[in-house]
């Protein structure tokens, strides 16, 4: 069955630096391997970073720019830019403004938003 969600429907995850808004997954969809979102960081946030055990990640930048800081290197982050990020990998994600840093973002096996370090208040 198709599933349509609009931005403003989305689940919101208020995770360490960012927001991250859930558009598609198992819990709101019959998607059962993908899972896609979008990430929102405002100018200046630099939170410290997470490992996704299981799942990949691809991300797509949308608007602002940043950097994604892993210890195999640095990506530059600017819109048009796609990065895919495996399995294990520290990474973290750097927003230089002046406008907030917003990506789409793939998993695969789905992910459960903030499983992987604890969401602020």
């Amino acid at each position: 069955m198709l599933k349509r969600t609009q931005r403003q429907e989305a689940q919101v995850f208020h995770l360490p630096g960012r927001d991250f808004l859930l558009l598609v997954g198992p819990d709101n969809s019959d998607a059962k391997n993908v899972a896609l979102g979008v990430a929102v960081f405002p100018p200046g946030s630099a939170p410290p970073g997470h490992i996704h055990p299981a799942e990949e990640e691809v991300i797509y930048i949308v608007s602002g720019s940043g950097e994604l800081v892993t210890p195999e290197g640095t990506a530059h982050l600017e819109p048009g830019t796609a990065v895919h990020i495996p399995p294990g990998l520290h990474h973290a994600t750097v927003s230089h403004g002046p406008e907030p840093l917003e990506l789409v973002s793939v998993f695969s096996p789905p992910v459960v938003p903030g499983s992987y370090e604890k969401p602020q208040p």
